[in-house]
């Protein structure tokens, strides 16, 4: 009767602690995507800020993000600049503490056929409004290539399917399924960086993490371990890759050192990266204002 009012109690208090366990953590929300890999280390050996443990949840869209974070469920957030930059215009009370991916998005194809004015290469788009539909949109512009944009397909492993049924010609991908159709199809090729529409481009600041306002007083310790995160992406890209896989962040053989490369990881605290950002959301402004709810951020968000 004792060893049962023992494990009786043994559970009750098991069950009391998970709770409290989860409400002392860090809870930060990632996009699942590249974003991610930028986060592998945090997934094996969670860091600790304010002397709580970190713990990585993937969210599977930019609306799931929204509502965890209207919700205060989410104490960081990894979301793209343009979600960032709308949702503090909506006066959702978050902190940008600065950017850590700089680039995701190509231009791939086949070798280019013969084309006429009345027979212009059609370039396939995912994401109407969106990141890759503006920067698509800059880069042709800029380099005067004058393409047709087809958004039949909504998301990019349509596009990817697309181009290896033999359906499409030329795309824009972005990871990991730019690798994926790179090594699926010999033939297809990179034809441009759509991050680096000229040498003076190293990136753009595409993607946003933001923090609550009850960690303001933790910003640098957070800039350190975002940096340090980064870094063991950069440098040990197998290492992040195999943690990413483990953990059931991306498929085996999605990923590979090169897909890590292409995606341009790099931290910059916002007070480093202020300067892309502002260029970077004038671009978004110049080419689509309702992407961030019809205004550029005022001077708060970069506070």
């Amino acid at each position: 009767m004792t060893f049962l009012r023992c494990l009786c109690l043994l559970f009750i208090l098991c069950c009391c602690n998970s709770p409290k366990k989860e409400a002392e953590a860090i809870r930060v929300s990632v996009l699942r995507g590249p974003s991610a890999i930028a986060f592998a280390e945090w997934m094996e050996n969670a860091p600790e800020i304010d002397g709580k443990p970190v713990v990585v949840r993937l969210v599977d869209s930019p609306d799931l993000m929204q509502a965890e974070m209207i919700k205060g469920e989410a104490d960081i957030a990894v979301l793209p600049m343009i979600s960032a930059a709308n949702l503090y215009n909506k006066g959702v009370q978050y902190h940008l503490a600065g950017c850590p991916i700089w680039g995701t998005l190509y231009l791939v194809g086949k070798p280019t056929k013969e084309t006429s004015e009345e027979n212009k290469p059609v370039l396939h788009i995912f994401g109407a409004g969106t990141t890759p539909d503006i920067l698509t949109r800059y880069y042709l512009d800029r380099h005067k290539l004058d393409y047709s944009r087809n958004y039949t397909f909504t998301t990019a492993r349509e596009v990817m399917q697309g181009l290896l049924a033999g359906k499409v010609d030329n795309a824009v991908l972005g990871e990991p399924f730019l690798s994926m159709a790179l090594r699926k199809d010999s033939t297809l090729q990179i034809l441009a960086d759509l991050n680096r529409p000229d040498s003076a481009f190293s990136g753009f600041a595409q993607t946003a993490v933001l923090y609550a306002p009850a960690l303001k007083e933790k910003q640098a310790e957070i800039d350190s371990l975002l940096q340090s995160s980064c870094r063991f992406a950069t440098r040990h890209p197998e290492q992040a890759i195999r943690i990413l896989e483990t953990e059931g962040v991306f498929a085996l053989g999605m990923l590979t050192p090169e897909s890590v490369e292409r995606c341009k990881i790099d931290y910059k605290p916002a007070s480093e990266a202020k300067e892309s950002i502002v260029r970077f959301l004038q671009l978004i402004e110049e080419y689509e204002p309702k992407a961030l709810g019809g205004k550029l951020p005022d001077e708060g968000f970069y506070k």
